[in-house]
Parts: C-alpha cells; sequence; structure tokens
C-alpha cells in the first residue's frame, strides 16, 4: 500500500502558487513606498543638531550650507575640518568618496529668519564662506500622494463588487448584473427532503386537494385524457401556524417533479425593475424544467390590493412585480405545465385579479385543528420525545382548544424542556400542564413582592371569576384557577371553552357577564374597584362592540353589519356610518356592558358567602381546581345537561 501511495505521489505533479492579481497590487505599492524613501535624500549623511552646527561654525569647520525647502540644513565641511578627529564619522560616510558632492552633515531647524540671521551673522564673521537656498521636488512622492485617493477608491470598488458576487460567479449573491435573477431554492431528484405527507397530521381536506395536485404533475393524462386542464394555483389560506408551509414542505419531499420555494419578500428589492425581472427568471426556469411546482411564501408581500398603498403618487414596484406575476401565471404563452402554490393568513388584502381563476384555481383553507385533529398532532410531535407510558393524547388535546399545530410543537417542546429541568427520565403529565399554563399565561414570578392586601384583592378577584363560570349555564367551565403572578398578570383563570361552531347571544351574554365577574367581586367585598381588571374591560369592549357591528346581535341597530371581509375599509379614512349612528352604536356597546356588570354583581351578591370560603381557600393553596368549587358550591347544576346532550345521537 506504501508503494502504491508513493507511486501515486511521483505521478502527481508538484502543485505551483497560484497567481493573484493582489500580487501585482503589493510589488506596486512597495515600489512606490521605495520611491518615496530613497529618491530624494542623499544615502551616507551623517545627522547632526543646530547646537552641534553653532558648535562647527564657532570652530570654523563649516565651508557651505544649502537650505532645502526652508526647513533642512546641508552642511558641506573644510579640508582642514575633514581632517578632526570629531569629523571622521562625517568624513567615512561620503565626502572623499564622492568628490564633494555629497554634505557631510544634515538637519533640521525651526524658525527660518532665525537661522538665516545665523548665517548672515556668521559669513560676516568669515567662518562660513558661502550659503544659498534650493527647492527640491519629490516627484515620485508627489505622484503617489496625488493617486493615492483613486487607488483606494478603485481598490474599494473592486472589494464592493467582490462581496456582492458572494466570491465568485454563483455565489449566494450571485454577481451584481445577476441582481434580476430569482433567489428560489430548487428542490428535486438530487434534493433529500425528507418531510412528507405522513408527517402532516390533521388537515385531511387540505392534504387531500394538495396531493391531487401533485397527482397531476405526475400523471397528466389521467386529467387530461377527458379534455380536462391542469389547474395553474392552489392558495393556501389559514391563521399562523396551521401547517400551510409544512403542506408545501410535504409536497417538496413527494413530489418527483422540481420545487421552487422562495418568499413574497425575495421579490422586494430597492432597485426599480428587479421583483418584475425576477419574476421573469423564475417562471423560465421553472418551464424550462416542466412539469414542476413554484412555492410562494407569504405572497401578500407582492399580492397587496393595487392602488391602496400607493400613496407617493411616483412609480410602484411591488405593483410592477403583480403585474408580472399576473402575467406569467396566465397571459399569452402562458406553460401549463407549472403549477403555482401560495400561502398567506392575510388572503383578505390580496388582489382580486390574483385571486380570480385560471391563476388560483383553488383556494384551500387551512383552519385551527379540531379536538380529533389536535390528537393526531400530538402523536407526531411526541414521537421523538420519551414520554410517560400513562400520557394519554385525548387529554391534551382537550386541554388544547384554539392551539395550531405550531402550538402545539411548542407544547411538546416546553414540556421536555421542563422535565429535564427537574432531572426527570420521562415526561410526564404534569410538565404537559406546566407547559401549557406557561405558553398561555406566562413563565410563574412567584419572587414577586405582592402585600397581604394585594393578595386577598387578587384573590377575590379570581374567585369572582370562579363562580361566575361556575353559577352561568353558558360559560365556559373552569379547570384551575391561581393567584401566583404569570408573566404581566396577578392571577389567572383556566377554562376549557366548548368548541363551538356557531354562538348565540345568551352564550356570549354569560361570557361577558363570567369575565366582568371578577371586577363585580371586588366592588361586593371590598366597596370600591381596582385597576386588576384592565384585560377584562377589554376583552367585554371589543365583544360587545363586534355583537353589534360585526354579527348584528342589537335590537336598536338592527340586522346591519360594519365588517368588510375584503379589507378596503382598512385603507379608508372613513367610517361605513354616519355620526349619529357611530353615537348610538357606543350607547348601545356601553348599555350591554353595564348590564352584564350588574347582573354579575347581582350574582356576587347572591353567592357572597361561597365568594368568601373560595378566596380563603386560594390564599391558603394559591392554586384550586374544579375539585375544590365542587366542595364549595356542590356540583354544577349544568353538567347533566350537558353530559345528556352530549349522548344524544348527531
Amino acid at each position: 500500500m506504501k508503494k502504491e501511495k508513493n507511486q501515486n505521489n511521483k505521478n502527481t505533479p508538484p502543485q505551483k502558487p497560484k497567481f493573484s492579481a493582489y500580487w501585482i497590487y503589493a510589488i506596486a505599492i512597495m515600489i512606490f513606498i521605495g520611491m518615496q524613501i530613497f529618491s530624494g535624500s542623499f544615502g551616507g549623511v551623517a545627522k547632526t543638531t543646530p547646537s552641534d552646527f553653532q558648535t562647527f561654525i564657532q570652530n570654523g569647520d563649516v565651508a557651505r550650507v544649502v537650505i532645502v525647502n526652508k526647513n533642512k540644513a546641508r552642511v558641506y565641511l573644510t579640508q582642514e575640518a575633514m581632517a578632526k578627529e570629531i569629523h571622521k564619522k562625517a568624513a567615512g560616510e561620503g565626502f572623499l568618496d564622492n568628490g564633494g558632492i555629497n554634505p557631510n552633515y544634515e538637519f533640521e531647524f525651526g524658525d527660518l529668519q532665525n537661522f538665516e540671521d545665523t548665517i548672515k551673522v556668521a559669513k560676516a564673521e568669515g567662518k562660513i564662506e558661502s550659503y544659498n537656498f534650493v527647492t527640491e521636488n519629490n516627484i515620485w512622492g508627489d505622484l503617489l500622494i496625488s493617486i493615492l485617493p483613486l487607488v483606494l477608491l478603485i481598490g474599494i470598488w473592486i472589494l464592493i463588487m467582490r462581496r456582492m458576487a458572494g466570491g465568485g460567479a454563483g455565489g449566494p449573491g450571485g454577481q451584481i448584473f445577476n441582481i434580476g435573477k430569482s433567489k428560489a431554492t430548487l428542490f428535486d431528484q438530487n434534493t433529500n427532503v425528507k418531510t412528507s405527507f405522513k408527517d402532516v397530521a390533521g388537515l385531511e381536506g387540505a392534504k387531500e386537494e394538495i396531493q391531487e395536485i401533485v397527482d397531476f404533475l405526475k400523471t397528466p393524462d389521467k386529467y387530461t385524457a377527458l379534455g380536462g386542464k391542469i389547474p395553474k394555483g392552489a392558495l393556501l389560506v389559514g391563521p399562523p401556524g396551521t401547517g400551510k408551509t409544512l403542506l408545501a414542505k410535504a409536497v417538496a419531499g413527494e413530489a418527483k417533479v422540481p420545487f421552487f420555494s422562495l418568499s413574497g419578500s425575495d421579490f422586494v428589492e430597492m432597485f426599480v425593475g428587479v421583483g418584475a425581472s425576477r419574476v421573469r427568471d423564475l417562471f423560465k426556469q421553472a418551464k424550462d424544467k416542466s412539469p414542476s411546482i413554484i412555492f410562494i411564501d407569504e405572497i401578500d408581500a407582492i399580492g397587496r390590493a393595487r392602488g391602496k398603498n400607493n400613496f407617493s403618487g411616483s412609480n410602484d414596484e411591488r405593483e410592477n412585480t403583480l403585474n408580472q406575476l399576473l402575467t406569467e401565471m396566465d397571459g399569452f404563452g402562458t406553460n401549463t405545465n407549472v403549477i403555482v402554490l401560495a400561502a398567506t393568513n392575510r388572503a383578505d388584502i390580496l388582489d382580486k385579479a390574483l385571486m380570480r381563476a385560471g391563476r388560483f384555481d383553488r383556494q384551500i383553507y387551512v383552519d385551527l385543528p379540531d379536538l380529533r385533529e389536535r390528537r393526531e398532532i400530538f402523536e407526531v410531535h411526541l414521537k421523538p420525545i420519551t414520554k410517560s407510558p400513562d400520557i394519554d393524547m385525548d387529554f391534551l388535546a382537550k386541554q388544547t382548544p384554539g392551539f395550531s399545530g405550531a402550538d402545539i410543537a411548542n407544547v411538546c417542546n416546553e414540556a421536555a424542556l421542563i422535565a429535564a429541568r427537574k432531572d426527570k427520565k420521562t415526561v410526564e403529565k404534569q410538565d404537559f400542564l406546566d407547559a401549557i399554563d406557561r405558553i398561555i399565561g406566562g413563565l410563574e414570578k412567584k419572587n414577586k413582592i405582592v402585600t397581604k392586601e394585594e393578595k386577598r384583592a387578587i384573590a377575590i378577584h379570581e374567585a369572582g371569576h370562579a363562580t361566575a363560570s361556575w353559577v352561568l349555564e353558558h360559560a365556559a367551565p373552569l379547570v384551575k384557577v391561581t393567584i401566583v403572578p404569570r408573566g404581566q398578570s396577578l392571577g389567572a383563570a383556566w377554562y376549557l371553552p366548548e368548541e363551538r361552531l356557531i354562538v348565540r347571544t345568551s352564550q356570549m351574554l354569560d361570557e361577558m357577564c363570567a369575565t366582568l365577574g371578577g371586577r363585580a367581586a371586588e366592588e361586593v367585598i371590598f366597596n370600591e374597584i381596582s385597576t386588576g381588571a384592565l384585560s377584562d374591560l377589554e376583552k367585554v369592549t371589543k365583544q360587545a362592540r363586534a355583537m353589534i357591528t360585526i354579527y348584528g346581535l342589537n335590537e336598536k341597530i338592527g340586522n346591519l353589519t360594519y365588517y368588510d371581509s375584503s379589507g378596503q375599509n382598512e385603507y379608508g379614512f372613513t367610517k361605513p356610518y354616519s355620526e349619529e349612528t357611530a353615537k348610538m352604536i357606543d350607547k348601545e356597546i356601553s348599555v350591554l356592558v353595564e348590564t352584564q356588570y350588574q347582573r354579575a354583581i347581582s350574582l356576587m351578591k347572591k353567592h357572597k358567602e361561597q365568594l368568601i370560603q373560595l378566596a380563603d381557600i386560594l390564599i391558603e393553596k394559591e392554586v384550586i381546581f374544579k375539585d375544590d368549587l365542587e366542595r364549595v358550591f356542590g356540583p354544577r347544576p349544568f353538567n347533566n345537561k350537558e353530559v345528556a346532550e352530549k349522548q344524544l345521537p348527531a
């Protein structure tokens, strides 16, 4: 083996050092520096000082003085002085060898007038034969100084160009002339994308639509044989964190065709015309590799409705990009073998021309997961986690209403971190509950200083919420109440809301009353109110405004809604109703909230003893659960009715 290695080394020619343009730069700089140093001075000239020069004059050793550029003096000694011991160094430096051309000494002086007076006096006394003035110009030094700024500018320009080029052609940034090229990332058979549809839990309807699009590209003849056309595009719409981008990743992993992925912001650039150029280049690449898929994430960055935010009156680069995208998706010469997928959570602001059939033929709504889908999502995210055998997926799914897929992934990760922080070998049920509490309410702040009076006020407030939710039929069932500060709140109550598809007026009113139960309890017990109900007031005010202006649940305003699903009112400066209607809306909101507040006060007065008892337990334990409420109030009177309704056949 060693012989073969040596033979290979012999056959391999020795590597020569690679030529670099920086060598030329370094050599040129060294030449200029050398010229600057050696061009304007004499070699072998001894240095002296003005005081020593005065001594030379007194001794009669100076023959001639040459004043250079009014700041430097060159001293030539007499023949007699050259024989003296003190001048042997000056003599050896070159006076005798150079035929008297080079000076013997050289020094710099300060004030020219004083030095010239000294020379004149010495000449008048006969101690100096002559003196004269000369002016010397360093041609190479002056040239270096004059062209140095230009050289620096050229060097900086070359550096910037190299940085923009990303270290050469094909680098991450591309050359300066490639700024209009697409920034899309290509996934094809050479790219290992591990995400598949098996990794996407829930979203059955969306997955079915997406899988059909992938099947279009795999077997187009199956669908075109009957005269059908392959869809041009599909738009994924839904709240943040519901899995829109994850679906696109699954398409990239499942489809055996080239997949171009980029964000809507990748088209946006400070240079005019770059966005449209990148759209053209993107579709050109996709057509060259057709059949293919283009995925544009957060398409609202370029797809916003035109004319809504162009206040400058000038050319809008974003609109040009959108116009080019519209033309490429469905215009003259459009290639039908390119399918465009896009994702957004702001479909209401997209341009109507972008949403029409022929461009985005299908709009796939990706909603928040329901109970069954949350269970499937938990199963996916709990696979890599070492969990306790008694973990119940159904229980976790019930504890996370309104959570998106991203929220559930965060719960699983946070539970694993909490278990690791406690040095556990497995992730247990309580770790998941703590993780859910932390995500909803924030981090516990047990070291926060709270006085006894404040603690009792917080306990009364939270007990008021618990009391109202327990005695009201349509209020969400309580899970637990705590007076341990979390995040920005001093106390918190956890509910398990019923997942309804429609909400009735009585249900919304009960929820508002339960929300105002905290402030009502403070007024009943302390006969005064505090600032602790800020979030409660914000919630009920928004809810009351929605009931009146959006859902049409108010008798005086009537069956009207001022909600605009197109989002066009967002850019308007006027309200869609008159001043008289605005006054009426404000009055009805106030009446609605005040009515539920008085209702909450009457409930607190009716159950005052249980309220105080519950607050005392809360002060003692800091956390109370559903069982504690049952001991104080007895069984909830609506439980049997709820159970009976759930057992009825659908």
